[in-house]
């Protein structure tokens, strides 16, 4: 198996054009086309020589991600289904509202976490995913967003399947993509990243002073509600979590986003909201107030909308920053908690078929 030049450095690959007396700036128009162009195979190199993409293909290989299925929502969310080089799938989403248009992407082939509410956190963690195939993600879904609806791609969520603060490397490489002038050169301040709370590494985020913004999937105040819904909480406390935050917003200055699902009968009281409003006292932060979306054979309902509003407004009365934000791509499985991967990963894992790990 050949080496993937999108995992070389620029330096790397400079050293690789020197050593073979390659002029210099063959380099830069390499690194170009992976990062900038997007390229996906050596021949669309247009600006290289035939020998120098043949070198290229003697030594080196890239490994794109291939869309394998679309689906169209009525509410124009598009949900991708993508074939990683190994055979494993993931899904990715695009959200366009009236005010941005957002990719929301993967970082792992399935999740460890198995939060209760969480179609994802139903599968087996197969592995990570490499920082190209979550830039691939993103350069598919922005070619969506062009060539569907005429509009650029504005923001990133890595909301997708899997917990990105536990593939961390490969994440911060995947944003630098995103981010730099030699890439698609998004702002930092345009990408979200969202975690269930790994308070470890919440503080290396504070200490590498990342610029990305941060959100924390808490639905639920209280350390034994958190606790059957995520069993993340069991290692990763409240108290802990509290801390990291603190930490990581004394390092970056950046605000904190607080997701809260509300389930019927569940967080959803006023003791609830009341405990919500106490944990964010200790740092800034706004309170995203999501709707719950329903998967296969759940246990849990959405709070009803009185509810839903009493929550806010009580939130609101404590002059806190606070959105309710509406699902999108509900009828085809799109929305927050339902990527499943419900016709391949599921039927991979059941029929006993060997997936290749990293």
């Amino acid at each position: 198996m050949k080496k993937d030049i999108r995992t070389l450095k620029y330096e790397e690959i400079n050293e690789f054009f020197l050593a073979r007396q390659e002029k210099t700036f063959r380099a830069k128009q390499v690194y170009e086309w992976l990062w900038k162009k997007s390229a996906r195979d050596f021949n669309e190199m247009t600006n290289l020589s035939k020998l120098t993409r043949e070198l290229l293909v003697e030594n080196f290989a890239i490994y794109p991600i291939t869309l394998e299925k679309t689906q169209h929502s009525r509410d124009r969310t598009i949900k991708s289904a993508f074939r990683l080089f190994d055979g494993n799938m993931v899904e990715g989403v695009l959200i366009p509202t009236t005010d941005r248009t957002t990719a929301c992407v993967s970082t792992q082939a399935g999740c460890s976490l198995t939060c209760k509410f969480c179609a994802t956190g139903r599968l087996d963690r197969i592995r990570n995913l490499n920082a190209d195939e979550i830039y691939d993600q993103v350069a598919i879904i922005k070619k969506q967003a062009e060539t569907e609806y005429g509009l650029p791609l504005s923001n990133v969520v890595y909301m997708g399947m899997g917990e990105p603060l536990l593939n961390y490397k490969n994440v911060l490489d995947s944003i630098e993509k995103i981010t730099s002038p030699e890439g698609l050169a998004m702002s930092p301040r345009r990408i979200t990243v969202s975690t269930a709370g790994i308070s470890k590494m919440i503080k290396k985020a504070g200490d590498d002073k990342v610029k990305f913004n941060l959100a924390l999937s808490l639905h639920a105040a209280n350390d034994l509600k958190r606790n059957k819904i995520m069993p993340i909480n069991e290692s990763n406390t409240l108290k802990t979590l509290s801390e990291a935050l603190v930490y990581f917003h004394e390092k970056t200055g950046t605000r904190i986003t607080i997701e809260y699902i509300i389930f019927k009968n569940f967080n959803d009281e006023l003791k609830d909201v009341m405990e919500l409003a106490q944990f964010t006292k200790a740092f800034p932060c706004k309170v995203n107030i999501i709707e719950y979306n329903p998967i296969d054979g759940g246990e849990f309902e959405q709070a009803s909308k009185e509810n839903v509003e009493r929550f806010a407004n009580f939130l609101e009365s404590k002059n806190m920053i606070v959105n309710i934000r509406r699902s999108r791509g509900k009828d085809i499985d799109a929305a927050c908690g339902q990527l499943a991967n419900k016709s391949t990963v599921v039927n991979k894992q059941q029929s006993g078929e060997v997936i290749l790990p990293q």
